[in-house]
C-alpha cells in the first residue's frame, strides 16, 4: 500500500472502535500519506459537521496522521468526490517501483468464469486477481503459484506442497485487456488452471510468480513481535481500555501474512521473539509484516503486529504424473 484513505461518517461521534484499530494498522504499514474523509455530511446540520470536524482533528493529533487533510464528502450524492481525486492525484507521490526484478503478486480473490452448462471444448482456466508487487507480468509468462496444493506424505508424516503451474493467457485491468502488468492497482490474470481450483476464492492468500523464484513455504515463523499498549476496535463499555496482555504459550492468535489469514499456536517467547505453529503455511521470506490479532468477546481484535525473521519450511515438491498436472493447474 502507497497511501490510505479513513473514511468517517459524519453522523457519528468520533473516533468510533473501529476507526482506532484502522488507524493503528495505517501506523503499523508506515503509511504517512493519508486521507481522511468526513463522509455523509449531507444529513447533518452545518453546526455539527463543524464540531464533529473538531472531534477528528482532535483524535488525530500526534498520530500519523496529524497533518492529513479532511474533506467533508457525500458518497451518495458525490459531493467534493472530484475534490478526493485531485487529492489523491496531486497529494500522494507517485512511489518508486521495481520493474527489474521477478515479478511477485499477492492473490486476494480468485474464481471460475465459466458459467452453468459450459461446453468443455469452451471452458476457460481459473482467474486469480490481486495487485503486483514488483517485477512486470507479461502475456504468456510461465507462473507458478504457491503454497499451492498442500498434502500430508503418508511416509514422513510430514506436509508438503505442490507449486500450481501455469501459463499467463490472458491480463485485465478492470476491463481493459493488457499485454503486460505492473505494480500498481488490481490485476486479473487469466490461466490455464483446472478453475475448482480457483473458485470461491480458493487461492486467496497465495502468492504468484514466475517458476521457481517465489518465496519459501513456512509452517512455523520465528517473529520480531510488538504489541499495541491498549485494546483497540472495542467499546469502553466492553473492556475497550483494556491494556494488552503479554504472548502466552499455546495461546492462539490470528496471523496475517500478505492476504493470507491463518491461526498460528505460540511456542517459544523470549522477549520480543516469539514463535509461531500455523495451522495453513504460508508463502514468506524474512522481513514480511504480519499482523497479530486475539479473540475478545469472540471477536478476533488487532493486539500489534511483527516481522517474520525465519522459521521451519514446508518441502515443496512438484507433481509428477501427467494426470495429476492437470488437476493441479496444468490444463484446462
Amino acid at each position: 500500500m502507497d497511501a490510505a484513505i479513513l473514511l468517517i461518517a459524519a453522523n457519528e461521534p468520533c473516533p468510533q472502535p473501529q476507526t482506532q484499530e484502522h488507524l493503528a494498522a495505517v501506523e503499523i504499514m508506515q503509511l504517512d500519506k493519508i486521507i481522511v474523509l468526513q463522509n455523509k455530511i449531507d444529513i447533518v446540520t452545518r453546526e455539527q459537521a463543524k464540531e464533529q470536524y473538531q472531534q477528528i482533528r482532535g483524535f488525530l493529533d500526534g498520530g500519523v496522521a496529524e497533518n492529513a487533510p479532511i474533506l467533508p464528502v457525500s458518497a451518495q450524492l458525490g459531493y467534493n468526490v472530484d475534490l478526493v481525486c485531485e487529492y489523491l492525484a496531486r497529494k500522494v507521490p507517485l512511489p518508486v517501483r521495481n520493474f527489474t526484478a521477478s515479478p511477485r503478486m499477492i492473490v486476494i480473490r480468485s474464481f471460475d468464469v465459466n458459467r452453468p452448462g459450459h461446453r468443455v471444448e469452451d471452458m476457460e482456466g481459473g482467474v486469480a486477481g490481486g495487485s503486483i508487487l514488483r517485477g512486470v507480468l507479461k502475456l504468456g509468462d510461465e507462473i507458478e503459484i504457491l503454497p499451492g496444493l498442500v498434502r500430508r506424505d503418508p511416509t514422513t508424516k510430514q506436509n508438503v506442497c505442490s507449486p500450481i503451474m501455469s501459463t499467463v493467457v490472458d491480463l485485465k485491468a478492470e476491463n481493459n485487456q493488457l499485454q503486460y502488468a505492473v505494480p500498481g492497482g488490481l490485476i486479473g490474470v487469466g490461466t490455464n488452471i483446472d478453475p475448482t481450483l480457483t473458485r470461491a476464492d480458493r487461492l486467496v492468500g497465495h502468492v504468484l510468480g514466475h517458476r521457481g523464484n517465489l518465496p519459501m513455504v513456512y509452517e512455523e515463523i520465528q517473529v520480531q513481535y510488538h504489541l499495541l499498549r491498549r485494546l483497540l476496535g472495542v467499546r469502553a463499555a466492553e473492556g475497550g481500555d483494556q491494556k494488552i496482555r503479554k504472548l502466552e504459550k499455546k495461546e492462539s492468535l490470528m496471523v496475517n501474512v500478505g492476504s493470507k489469514s491463518t491461526t498460528g499456536r505460540v511456542g517459544k517467547v523470549k522477549g520480543d521473539i516469539a514463535t509461531l505453529s500455523l495451522t495453513l503455511p504460508v508463502c514468506a521470506e524474512p522481513g514480511d509484516k504480519i499482523a497479530l490479532s486475539r479473540q475478545v468477546d469472540k471477536h478476533w481484535r488487532l493486539i500489534g503486529w511483527g516481522k517474520i525473521t525465519s522459521g521451519k519450511t514446508v518441502e515443496v515438491r512438484h507433481l509428477k504424473s501427467k494426470a495429476a498436472a492437470a488437476g493441479g493447474g496444468g490444463g484446462r
